[in-house]
């Protein structure tokens, strides 16, 4: 872990930050090399602070460093991907067979009340919505797991996946696939099914094979995404 005075570690997450909104805004492409010198000159400050937020996004995957060429925004292919799910969906599987020390009525009362403002959001067509939403819903249980180290893990891997950058555009059969999916996962955590909500998170709703054609859809038609639905 860096280490250094308070100071100094809140200039690292300054920077940090910045470099995600940026990544976000995709204002830092897939793909491209990083301009270190203008970063440097936005900011206002050394390379140091900036090295070391890179550092810790190349750890989580965002970037790639290459001592001689530079720093390059990793993009998000079809084999990341897979890989991501496989990883979430085992981590999201343990939390929930985790959730049964500490989870009750009103854990799924709470996930039924999000799933419903998801499908109320596509209503309206309100994706930033359904995206809140959809988050708060895993956290429901995810939250419930003592492992910190877990729930970090998944929330970096969820913002490779959703948030560089973050799509303008959905698709509305997927996200009602993952409202009908998201039921059935209460569905067995009400009747006290943990193991088989484990089951069904890690087989089902993070199968990458079940979720390619909407993958494949969602990320790869386009350098625009793909077109929004509309209601």
């Amino acid at each position: 872990m860096l280490q250094g005075s308070p100071g100094e570690l809140l200039l690292r997450e300054r920077v940090y930050g910045y470099l995600k909104e940026s990544l976000a805004e995709g204002k830092l492409a897939p793909g491209n090399f990083l301009n270190l010198s203008a970063l440097e000159t936005d900011l206002g400050l050394s390379r140091t602070p900036l090295r070391d937020a890179l550092l810790r996004l190349e750890a989580e995957g965002f970037v790639t460093i290459h001592s001689r060429r530079g720093v390059v925004v990793n993009a998000l292919e079809p084999s990341t991907i897979r890989n991501i799910y496989q990883i979430v969906g085992a981590l999201e599987s343990a939390a929930a067979e985790e959730a049964s020390a500490a989870a009750g009525e009103r854990t799924w009362s709470e996930m039924e009340k999000l799933n419903r403002e998801m499908k109320a959001a596509l209503s309206r067509d309100s994706f930033d919505e359904y995206y809140a939403r959809n988050i708060a819903f895993h956290d429901a249980f995810l939250s419930l797991s003592g492992n910190a180290e877990l729930r970090m893990s998944v929330h970096i891997l969820k913002e490779r996946l959703y948030d560089f950058p973050r799509q303008k555009s959905y698709l509305r059969e997927w996200e009602l696939a993952s409202v009908r999916e998201h039921e059935e996962i209460v569905r067995r955590f009400r009747a006290g099914d943990f193991t088989g909500a484990a089951a069904y998170l890690r087989n089902i709703h993070w199968s990458y094979s079940l979720q390619e054609h909407f993958v494949q859809a969602y990320y790869f038609k386009g350098p625009e995404g793909p077109a929004a639905e509309t209601p």
